[in-house]
């Protein structure tokens, strides 16, 4: 199996003037690099969607605490450590749903307590930035190979919104399981939902596709039941923005509609994350605080109004929802996988033993 072919998109990038983010909110049209050259600016860009998926937006965030210390070091010298305290809150109430940010910024604190305080710590937080950005890579990898072992040849995918090299640090998560099944033989047909009201699946996953060459079917969101109905859907695979400690699983609003049809349907339902997404303080899905955004986002589609200018039209903008843990038939980590997931195979995963 060679995914190499399948595999060439990248959407951020380490260069010595600072973290590189390719913008995906111009995407297909443009392909335009953000410059973020302190922690401030890759928390708005986080903020904005210049970057996003749960995995990206943390391996971002590793690099923005990375830019923390640095910035504190030469404000403050010996104080650093106290004084990256307000960047680092500001780059962690960027986006609240996204369990990896918080992960990963956990991650950068606990390597600065360890430095003195007397030493510049710019090179030892750029390290471990880099470390969690290759670590992602490779679990990327393994989950692809995990997820892909667990698909007959023949196969028809339905993903939704994008799971890929644009929201992760290297193959993706549920893109990276289709990317690796398509290079084996065993998946025939990719249909990606649109993905309302920001158009993930149609901006972002077909372009990642049609660059990697493989051919991709697009559908508006509410299509999707139906197209279950004719049988040409095997599995629907996405990722996850957080997964509760029972299996609950947070992800692109219109996943918990995709989970419903699929399992009407008979259509097995994979949720592909790093074991990062997974919030073992987090009891339930009902418990995961859900992101609003602006309703403009629903009023208006290109620029341009689609909703009526009258007294009363508004709009209820939820970023993601929640799939119980009933409704999934496997979850892949780079740990390993989790078939009928609840609260005791998560744990026994979390401790190596699943």
């Amino acid at each position: 199996m060679n995914t190499a072919s399948h595999d060439t998109v990248r959407a951020l990038e380490w260069r010595d003037e600072g973290l590189y983010l390719l913008d995906q909110r111009l995407l297909p049209g443009q392909e335009q690099y953000v410059c973020c050259t302190d922690a401030a600016a890759v928390a708005q860009a986080i903020t904005d969607m210049v970057v996003r998926g749960a995995p990206a937006i943390g391996v971002a965030a590793g690099y923005g605490a990375a830019l923390a210390g640095a910035a504190a070091w030469r404000t403050h010298g010996a104080g650093w450590q106290a004084g990256m305290a307000e960047d680092m809150d500001t780059l962690r109430r960027s986006r609240p749903t996204a369990v990896n940010l918080a992960w990963a910024l956990a991650r950068m604190e606990t390597c600065a307590s360890r430095l003195p305080e007397d030493e510049d710590p710019a090179s030892a937080l750029l390290a471990e930035a880099h470390a969690i950005h290759a670590e992602d890579v490779a679990a990327n990898q393994r989950m692809g190979r995990s997820g892909a072992g667990l698909i007959q040849p023949g196969s028809g995918v339905l993903t939704h919104c994008n799971t890929g090299s644009l929201a992760t640090g290297g193959l993706g998560t549920a893109l990276g399981v289709i990317r690796t099944a398509w290079a084996d033989g065993r998946i025939e047909r990719v249909f990606a939902d649109e993905t309302r009201p920001w158009l993930q699946g149609a901006r972002l996953t077909a372009w990642e596709l049609a660059a990697d060459g493989i051919p991709v079917e697009l559908l508006a969101d509410g299509a999707a039941a139906a197209l279950m109905r004719t049988g040409q859907v095997h599995w629907a695979i996405v990722g996850a923005d957080r997964i509760a400690a029972n299996g609950d699983v947070a992800n692109k609003i219109g996943t918990y509609a995709v989970a419903l049809a699929a399992r009407q349907h008979g259509v097995r339902f994979m949720v592909v994350a790093p074991t990062s997404t997974i919030d073992p303080e987090t009891a339930t899905g009902e418990q995961i605080p859900i992101e609003t955004r602006d309703a403009r986002e629903v009023l208006y589609a290109g620029g341009q109004r689609v909703a009526p200018k009258a007294e009363g039209v508004g709009a209820w903008n939820p970023v993601f929802d929640v799939t119980p843990a009933e409704l999934v038939d496997v979850i892949v980590t780079e740990r390993g996988v989790v078939h009928q997931p609840d609260a005791d195979g998560m744990a026994r995963l979390l401790e190596g033993a699943g």
